[in-house]
């Protein structure tokens, strides 16, 4: 337990982690020193890839995009029917998808913003219930919009309410949804400045798995309460050039 000193000493370490260091000329990026860059994305890790759909035009059932914003909310309680592949293609590309690729592979366009346009995010899925696949861990796969099978796990319910705090709800949808941040992509770029900004990011992705979701007729609830060694490796990710930074379960809405 932190005595108050420690507690006031650490609030204001982070409230100063929160303010721009921007404009200070206070360190040169591995970038600056022409150092290599590193991959816009992870590779696949095996061969057991599924290749995803673009076609989205009869899966949207809500684009009125006032509608959206008028009802947006966290959902934390779903229907028990499964989704199909063809909504799940298209939060992923919502989210993370690759819309376009600058340069000779030195940036990746997505539908939502990242700083210098470095998205250093993974998306691993909990499935559960999605038409045609089994239950398991998975990875998107952004440049080739597709996913591919990382391990199957026993009570996986289990395992991931036990990754997320005890929030038994967060496995009850059709997906679980797992962000993982890969930091040196920012750092190469911005540094000691990145940190702050990668968290700003990953802000930007799951707004648009929220609008996402509600337009297929889904919900979703962001969950920033998880155990962090537990949910690394539950998603066989080394919880140190790659980590868990946010959550989110998706379901059918009642």
């Amino acid at each position: 337990m932190l005595s108050e000193e420690e507690v006031r000493r650490k609030i204001q370490e982070n409230r100063n982690f929160m303010k721009s260091i921007f404009g200070k000329d206070q360190y040169e990026s591995d970038q600056s020193k022409k150092l290599p860059q590193p991959p816009l994305s992870h590779p696949a890790r095996g061969t057991t890839v599924i290749p995803l759909t673009k076609e989205f035009a009869g899966t949207v059932k809500q684009a009125d995009y006032l509608a959206l914003l008028q009802t947006r909310k966290s959902v934390r309680v779903y229907k028990q029917e499964p989704i199909s592949l063809e909504q799940l293609a298209f939060l992923l590309w919502s989210t993370q998808g690759v819309t376009g690729i600058r340069g000779s592979g030195y940036a990746a366009l997505r539908p939502v913003p990242s700083a210098g346009a470095r998205h250093p995010f993974e998306t691993y899925l909990a499935v559960f219930q999605v038409e045609g696949l089994e239950k398991g861990i998975y990875h998107y796969l952004p440049l080739e919009h597709a996913l591919e099978f990382v391990v199957a796990v026993d009570n996986l319910e289990e395992e991931v309410t036990v990754s997320l705090c005890g929030q038994g709800w967060a496995a009850k949808g059709a997906v679980t949804f797992f962000y993982t941040a890969v930091p040196y992509r920012s750092e190469w770029r911005y540094s000691i400045a990145s940190h702050r900004v990668m968290l700003m990011d990953v802000g930007h992705v799951m707004q648009n798995l929220y609008l996402s979701a509600h337009a297929i007729g889904c919900g979703t609830c962001a969950i920033a309460a998880f155990e962090q060694e537990v949910a690394d490796r539950l998603l066989q990710v080394d919880g140190e050039e790659e980590f868990v930074v946010y959550a989110a379960p998706v379901g059918v809405q009642l």
